[in-house]
C-alpha cells in the first residue's frame, strides 16, 4: 500500500488492500523478512492470485457474516495440498461456523499430506484451540483452551497481533498489528556508559535481540586514551541501558461495529497511536438512523473516532453498495484531524461480473471467440 509515490512507514511489513471501497474488506499484510503474510477478514477472495494466497500464514476474521468469512473454502482450496498448517483466529462461536463451511464438501480423496487448519476462538478470558486435519476430512476436534492474558493472540519476531471484542449485535473482533521494536543503539547512551561502538554490538544483537545461544559478549570500554575489552555481566540489561527509544509502526483494523459508548471506549483504549487505521464507514451521515439500527459506522462516527485516535493514515472501507454512484460523497464528508491523511480506494477491485452476452459467442459455430489462445 502506497501513499502517492511513497510507501507507508512500516519497517518489516507491507500492507495491501484487495477490496475496493464497495467490495468485501480484505487487508493483506506481508511480513517481508519472513516471506509470509497475514490476512484480515476473508470475504470474497476468488480474484486473488495463488502467489498471493499461498504465503498467508494466519487469517484474522472479525465475525462470521458472509462477507467476512465466505472466502475460507477458497483459501483451503489453495492450501490443502501443502503440509504447512494455516492458523485462523476468530470470535466466539466461529469453530461451529467453520465446521459447517468445510463439512459441506466431500473429502473422500483426502491424502495424508494435506494441511491442517488450526482454529483459535478468541474469548474475553480464554482462547479455545481446534484442529481441522485435511487427512481426516477436515473434521474438527477441540484441542483444549488456555487463559487469555493480555491482548496478544499471535506473534513472530517482527510483528504481533492483538485483539479486542466489540459489539455488532454479536461478538466481533477488532485487531491491531504492531511491528516489533528493532535493534537500535542510542549513541548518547553508549557514550554515557563509557562504551565504544564496534563488532561487539553485532554479538550483542545476536545474543539479546535474535536470542541465539548464550555466548559471552565482550564489550569495548574506554580506558584513558585507549580502550579495553571486558565481559558484559548481563547482556540483556546492557542492551536496555543503551537502546534507543523508538515508536514502532502499527495497523488497526475495525469493521462492522456499532457506535455505542462501550465500543467507543474500547476502541479509544485499543487503537491509539496507530500508523494506519483501516475502518469501516458503511453509511453517509444522512443515513445515521440506518447505521444505528444495523450497528455500523457513519462518516460522522469515523470523523469522531479519527479525531480521538489521530492515526497518521486513515483507510475508510466497506461503504454500502447503496452509494454506488455517490462514493465521492464519502470523501467529501470525511474530515480527519490535522496530522491524519486519508487513503482513497477505487470503487471496485474485484473484476466485474460476467453476463450471458459476454460468453454467448463461445458456443456459436464459427464464432471464433472460443479458440484457445496463448
Amino acid at each position: 500500500m502506497v501513499n502517492g509515490n511513497h510507501r507507508l512507514p512500516f519497517r518489516y511489513c507491507e500492507p495491501a488492500c484487495f477490496g475496493g471501497l464497495l467490495d468485501d474488506p480484505l487487508i493483506f499484510l506481508r511480513i517481508r523478512p519472513l516471506g509470509r503474510a497475514l490476512l484480515f477478514d476473508c470475504g470474497q477472495i476468488a480474484h486473488l492470485a495463488k502467489r498471493v494466497v499461498k504465503p498467508i500464514a494466519a487469517v484474522f476474521i472479525t465475525h462470521a457474516h458472509m462477507d467476512h468469512i465466505m472466502g475460507l473454502p477458497t483459501l483451503v482450496r489453495h492450501h490443502h495440498a501443502s503440509p504447512r498448517p494455516l492458523d485462523v483466529f476468530g470470535p466466539p462461536g466461529i469453530a461451529e461456523r467453520v465446521q459447517h463451511l468445510l463439512g459441506g464438501y466431500d473429502w473422500n480423496l483426502a491424502e495424508p499430506t494435506w494441511f491442517t487448519l488450526r482454529l483459535h476462538e478468541v474469548h474475553a478470558d480464554r482462547i479455545i484451540h481446534y484442529r481441522f486435519p485435511g487427512p481426516d476430512r477436515f473434521i474438527g476436534t477441540c484441542e483444549g483452551e488456555e487463559p487469555r492474558i493480555g491482548r496478544e493472540i499471535w506473534a513472530c519476531r517482527y510483528l504481533s497481533v492483538e485483539a479486542e471484542i466489540l459489539d455488532h449485535k454479536l461478538p466481533v473482533l477488532a485487531f491491531r498489528a504492531n511491528e516489533q521494536p528493532h535493534f537500535t543503539i542510542d549513541p548518547t547512551k553508549l557514550e554515557a556508559h563509557g562504551l565504544v561502538a564496534g563488532e561487539w554490538l553485532r554479538d550483542l544483537k545476536t545474543r539479546v535481540w535474535k536470542g541465539y545461544g548464550q555466548h559471552e559478549v565482550l564489550v569495548t570500554r574506554r580506558d584513558g586514551e585507549g580502550s579495553r575489552e571486558e565481559p558484559a555481566g548481563d547482556p540483556t540489561a546492557l542492551y536496555e541501558a543503551i537502546r534507543a527509544q523508538e515508536t514502532t509502526a502499527s495497523l488497526g483494523y475495525v469493521t462492522d461495529v456499532g457506535w455505542t459508548r462501550e465500543n467507543v471506549a474500547v476502541m479509544e483504549r485499543f487503537m491509539g497511536g496507530l500508523t494506519l487505521l483501516c475502518a469501516e464507514c458503511t453509511f453517509l451521515e444522512a443515513d445515521v438512523h440506518k447505521a444505528r439500527a444495523s450497528y455500523h459506522l457513519t462518516t460522522g462516527d469515523l470523523n469522531r473516532l479519527a479525531g480521538r485516535l489521530v492515526p497518521r493514515y486513515l483507510l475508510p472501507l466497506h461503504l454500502s453498495k447503496s452509494y454506488l454512484r455517490r462514493t465521492v460523497d464519502l470523501y467529501h464528508e470525511l474530515q480527519p484531524p490535522q496530522g491524519t491523511e486519508i487513503l482513497r480506494l477505487p470503487k471496485h477491485i474485484v473484476p466485474a461480473p460476467v453476463g450471458v452476452a459476454d460468453v454467448a459467442a463461445w458456443l456459436r459455430p464459427g464464432g471464433g471467440n472460443g479458440r484457445e489462445t496463448g
